[in-house]
């Protein structure tokens, strides 16, 4: 019957054939068999092989064709503007309305996607009279550079309105009713869109009358994304969130799942092991391009409609050359191998004194102040992850944390504000919050001299500050062996410095190891590692992905000297965080230290 048939549309070149073979493993798998389904595949160059490879996956209830579009795009190429990796396929959807007249309604499916859910569940989405039916573009939702340039620029209504193209079921009927083809090619002469390119032109075209589908249709691999796992019905991997070009992509199992049933298994293993480091690094690059291009388009923008004031703009300018001149100064001081030294421009430290400090909080309003901070950081930790101003990706080894019975010293590399931030929520998923206390060891200036909020986390949620006062630090040492002693944590930069977002493990100090030793507790080795998010932040550029390794516990030995321990736990600390920085960067640890041989001491 006519009525069963859900027609859908894929567009490939032949580079993509193994992908596709994957989404058509994976949409067959899970599809029901009330339907019947009509596959056409677009294309301007597939082999004759690949096409015998692709039809094995006709069925009874499935039927492939492959449809040279040659022909037709040779009338509208020169027209057709496309950057990066985009090639014309990617217009191919736009032409359906005029090219299957006997169709009223389609589905169109990128071919780097994999349906776990029965896609004839979203074929009968009820759309109305609207033009098209797909999901809000995650990528949108999570970028205000983006957000700003979907309706600056492309001029829909709200950026939550904004859809992504990929997934997206078209009413035919109504889009010829339209005249969509005719306005698409009109607008192809009078507006350029170099950002996300057809995407952008179906939003302009369609807005109004889109029928917006829940996220669990086009779910994108992005770590803020909502949707629980088990309710995900098709996994987007889009832009160059690829797991066959990269290995840390969410969600990559259900793609290795369906490629490994298809016979292009052993090709996309290849892909996978030829892709290199260059090549990822470009792809890396192209995502920064594309902020860049989409600010760009905003700035273009009248004032009349622009949210971002000059001023604002003036001020994120001068942030960001505030960071380059912070790298600059990083580069400076590697190169002169001093790792020990801050680089960022604070004010001149104030000395704390033993009477200004409470480190066991004897004092009833002391203890008071800390509950109270503590509460307050819980919360701002909160909102620094609903707002992507922290972005945990993943947390590796937290049984290494779970299991910690007595005290323990917790080193980690230091190169960011937020990055004690990262090991209390790695400490809050552990489940040791519920017995164990995590103290953090601080600079003295920034305890002294900081005012406002962050000065009151400093000096009230369970900090030990660092002290030049001699009898200051007497009272440090005395804390730190009850709180060891008495089985709480403490969170110490053996490296002393910060170096914002220096990816490269530093030289340490010894200072952990003996406070290790001397209560005979472990040291418990986290290295964070990061990559580039799609989110620029305030400072003008990209909020960093982390992703926490915490290793197994390094232990003193009783037959040891202090010192003989001291020396030996720095030395398996820093080996395991080069050990973890090699295999996630995939380079060897080198720096750039001129005339002089880097000890780790």
């Amino acid at each position: 019957m006519e009525n069963n048939i859900i027609p859908i549309f894929f567009a490939i070149d032949d580079g993509y054939t193994p992908f596709l073979a994957v989404s058509l493993q994976s949409l067959i798998d899970n599809a029901s068999t009330d339907y019947n389904y009509c596959i056409k595949v677009l294309h301007t160059n597939v082999k004759e092989e690949h096409m015998k490879q692709i039809k094995k996956y006709e069925n009874e209830y499935v039927n492939i064709e492959f449809v040279d579009l040659n022909y037709y795009i040779e009338k509208v190429k020169d027209k057709l503007y496309t950057r990066d990796y985009y090639t014309n396929t990617t217009y191919f959807r736009l032409f359906l309305p005029e090219l299957y007249p006997q169709y009223d309604k389609v589905l169109y499916l990128d071919s780097d996607t994999v349906i776990l859910g029965d896609i004839s569940e979203l074929f009968n989405t009820d759309m109305g009279t609207n033009l098209v039916a797909a999901a809000p573009d995650d990528i949108i939702q999570c970028n205000k550079v983006f957000q700003d340039y979907a309706e600056l620029v492309v001029g829909v209504e709200s950026y939550k309105n904004y859809f992504n193209a990929g997934v997206l079921l078209m009413n035919l009927d109504q889009l010829r009713k339209f005249k969509f083809q005719e306005k698409f090619i009109h607008l192809l002469t009078t507006v350029k869109y170099s950002v996300a390119q057809d995407q952008d032109y179906l939003n302009r075209l369609c807005k109004g009358r889109v029928t917006l589908i829940d996220h669990k249709w086009d779910c994108m691999p992005l770590v803020n994304n909502e949707t629980k796992r088990e309710d995900i019905k098709l996994v987007h991997y889009n832009f160059a969130y690829k797991p066959w070009h990269f290995e840390d992509v969410l969600y990559k199992e259900f793609f290795w799942k369906y490629a490994q049933k298809t016979e292009f298994y052993g090709e996309i293993l290849k892909i996978k092991d030829e892709y290199t480091e260059e090549q990822k690094f470009k792809d890396r690059e192209a995502e920064k391009q594309l902020r860049l291009l989409a600010e760009k388009e905003n700035s273009c923008v009248g004032d009349d409609r622009r949210k971002i004031s000059i001023e604002e703009s003036n001020k994120k300018i001068e942030k960001s050359k505030e960071r380059l001149e912070i790298l600059e100064k990083i580069k400076q001081l590697e190169r002169e191998g001093k790792f020990d030294l801050d680089v960022e421009n604070d004010p001149p430290t104030v000395v704390l004194t033993p009477d200004n400090v409470d480190y066991l909080n004897t004092k009833r309003l002391n203890r008071w102040k800390t509950a109270f901070a503590n509460k307050v950081g819980e919360k701002f930790l909160e909102e620094i992850i609903k707002n992507n101003k922290l972005i945990i990706k993943d947390i590796k080894g937290i049984e290494n944390l779970a299991n910690i019975e007595n005290g323990a010293v917790i080193t980690c590399n230091h190169f960011n504000p937020f990055d004690s931030f990262a090991i209390e929520k790695a400490f809050k998923d552990s489940g040791l919050y519920k017995e164990k206390k995590l103290y953090k060891v601080i600079r003295e200036g920034n305890y002294t001299n900081f005012s406002g909020f962050y000065g009151f986390l400093f000096r009230n949620a369970d900090t030990l500050p660092l002290s030049s006062n001699r009898k200051t630090m007497v009272e440090f040492m005395k804390a730190v062996d009850v709180i060891l002693q008495r089985g709480d944590c403490i969170l110490i930069y053996p490296e002393q410095s910060m170096w914002w977002n220096y990816t490269k493990p530093k030289p340490l100090k010894i200072g952990a190891f003996k406070f290790a030793k001397r209560n005979n507790v472990p040291v418990i080795p986290i290295f964070i590692t990061m990559r580039d998010s799609q989110i620029i932040g305030d400072d003008g550029f990209p909020v960093q992905e982390y992703y926490i390794n915490i290793e197994k516990p390094i232990y003193p030995d009783k037959n040891l000297t202090e010192k003989e321990n001291a020396e030996i736990m720095k030395e398996k600390n820093f080996e395991v965080w080069k050990n973890i920085y090699e295999d996630f960067y995939k380079i060897p640890l080198e720096y750039t230290t001129v005339k002089r041989q880097i000890v780790n001491k």
